[in-house]
């Protein structure tokens, strides 16, 4: 209990998340006036790249830069995990980027529940990848949102929203740097009000949902029998992963930039001088990337392997 006319003391906060995404949210939320990080929960350190050494995420390697104490529970339904968070008694509950579902013993701890920052304008875009799913579809804007977390995957009631129109051109993991930064600053601008009891929950409009999924690495094969404008998109939306790619004569290439261009006369799924015939105009390839090999224009990879020119790809 504070005394009459003092300050009131900053909120026990717990922090959950792992990816980049969620780093920005948390340098944002440590630095708040009426909030104390006790401390953060992540995933646990896993084997990257070609050595396996085991890596933490960026998430666990930011709160021990500041020295807040990390929570890394393999399974966080364990009776033992829910009793360690338990024991820290959060007033407040922030989630980005975790990437586990939260049970309800934990989601029920804090007052007022957890806030979650999600990338998406929801309804649109619930569930694993939707940054990816916002360039993909062409939406015309991208946007945060601020929801009390519920037992469903994104589907609890929205507390604050932030939308920004696109420009078209924008590739997953810029769009992700943005969707971060503002996601800080709603959040910064959300959370007084929101302990407070001054900010509504408001049901999502289940008629509106769509969801998302994990990517596979299969999702980043071309259809030539899809629009150029979605292939376009989809290479900007599976960077760095799954990338975008095709199978040849010559054997697999990546596509890492790309535009449309006017249909040509060639076969669907034909290999020219500019990129791939899809079924209403060319693919062009900006910038490809041959298995084993380095970054390169179209024109140089074909000055390499000029048989390839003319013979043609599936989607399959």
């Amino acid at each position: 209990m504070t005394r009459t006319g003092s300050s009131p003391s900053p909120a026990r906060t717990v922090f959950f998340g792992s990816g980049g995404f969620a780093v920005p949210i948390l340098e944002r939320l440590a630095a708040m006036p009426g909030v104390d990080v006790v401390a953060v929960v992540t995933t646990p350190d896993r084997p990257k790249g070609r050595t396996g050494a085991l890596t933490p995420t960026p998430v666990a390697v930011r709160a021990a830069a500041s020295g807040i104490p990390i929570l890394q529970p393999e399974r966080i339904r364990d009776p033992e995990a829910v009793a360690a968070i338990a024991a820290l008694r959060p007033e407040l509950g922030v989630l980005a980027d975790y990437g586990r579902i939260v049970p309800r013993r934990i989601l029920d701890l804090p007052p007022r529940g957890i806030l979650n920052v999600h990338p998406s304008l929801l309804p649109r875009h619930r569930g694993a990848t939707p940054i990816p799913a916002t360039i993909a579809a062409g939406d015309a804007s991208a946007g945060v949102s601020i929801i009390r977390m519920d037992d469903g995957i994104d589907t609890g009631p929205i507390v604050a929203q932030q939308a920004w129109p696109l420009g078209g051109d924008e590739r997953a993991p810029d769009l992700e740097a943005i969707a971060a930064r503002r996601g800080a600053e709603l959040l910064a601008r959300t959370v007084e009000a929101w302990r407070s009891g001054a900010i509504p929950a408001v049901p999502q409009d289940e008629a509106a949902a769509t969801s998302t999924r994990p990517f596979r690495r299969e999702d980043g094969r071309l259809d030539p029998a899809r629009p150029a404008a979605e292939l376009e998109r989809q290479v900007r939306a599976n960077a760095p992963w799954p990338g975008t790619f095709l199978e040849t004569a010559d054997g697999r290439i990546a596509i890492l930039a790309a535009s449309v261009g006017p249909a040509v006369d060639a076969a669907l799924g034909t290999l020219t001088a500019d990129g791939l015939a899809t079924r209403d105009g060319v693919l062009r390839f900006d910038q490809v990337q041959p298995a084993g090999g380095k970054p390169m224009p179209w024109s140089a990879y074909l000055r390499g392997r000029p048989t390839v020119l003319g013979t043609t790809v599936t989607g399959r």
